[in-house]
């Protein structure tokens, strides 16, 4: 079986041939590693492209642009289109899918541009055991998946961040706000602007994962099992009722399953 030291050098083999690349880059745990990695083999022949947009968690932006930064990677930043994309809008269960291919496709238009063999994501060993339209895409397409050609899982990829000095080793997963909505409800600006202030919010009530699940006039906290029980507390709850109101909801839950990836997809498990 091979280490986690093995599969660092498959990577760092992976990327010498691949020679150049630009990087989709969300500033979250796998893009970021990816990203210093590169960088490391390939100095200038690397370039960062972050796509903004609505669904785009704001506290991030501030993120990429300094991680970018410390690491000295060119970084680029683009808009999205994912809201002009009817596909998209309607949410149906692959709708990652018309996402993904649109970003995908202006990020290898880019790399011509900028004369680099490819385009690579953070997609990581693991991610293969969940729902994701969006590979079929970077499929279609012949987007690099390095992390997972050299077999990183999530817990690897922290281990080796944290060898590195990256400030992303511990950060909290991150996901984009339409992950929030049931499949079927119509994708708005307006709906994750709400959701992305109400989780800055909780956020800056000391919780560190957070997900607001967004059902009309209601948001469903998904929070850590170990820090469910602080929201018990009277005067917290009343302070995050008062706030998540203000911000339209009717109702404020907790989901005592707590946080859990794609807990969305649930219904599709089910169906």
């Amino acid at each position: 079986m091979k280490t986690t030291e093995d599969k660092l050098k498959k990577l760092v083999k992976i990327l010498r041939e691949m020679q150049g690349l630009v990087v989709a880059f969300s500033g979250g745990v796998d893009s970021t590693f990816l990203l210093k990695a590169a960088h490391d083999v390939l100095v200038k022949n690397v370039l960062a492209v972050t796509a903004l947009s609505p669904a785009f968690p704001p506290a991030e932006l501030k993120s990429t642009k300094e991680l970018a930064r410390s690491m000295g990677v060119r970084h680029r930043i683009i808009r999205s289109n994912e809201l002009s994309i009817p596909e998209f809008v309607s949410n149906p269960p692959n709708r990652c899918y018309y996402c993904k291919k649109d970003l995908f496709t202006r990020l290898k238009e880019i790399a011509q541009k900028e004369n680099l063999p490819w385009v690579a994501d953070g997609s990581n060993s693991d991610d293969r055991r969940d729902f994701r339209p969006g590979a079929i895409a970077a499929k279609e397409l012949g987007i690099r998946k390095p992390l997972t050609e050299a077999r990183l899982g999530k817990e690897e990829i922290r281990v080796l961040s944290r060898k590195m000095g990256l400030p992303t080793g511990d950060k909290p997963s991150a996901a984009c706000l339409s992950s929030r909505l049931p499949y079927g409800e119509t994708i708005t600006a307006g709906k994750l602007q709400q959701i992305g202030r109400a989780e800055d919010f909780l956020r800056r009530l000391g919780f560190t994962q957070v997900r607001v699940r967004h059902h009309n006039s209601m948001a469903r906290i998904e929070l850590l099992p170990e820090e469910m029980k602080r929201f018990m507390d009277r005067a917290l709850q009343a302070k995050a009722t008062k706030q998540l109101r203000r911000l339209g909801y009717q109702y404020v839950t907790l989901d005592l399953q707590g946080y859990r990836t794609g807990s969305m997809n649930e219904v599709i498990r089910k169906s």
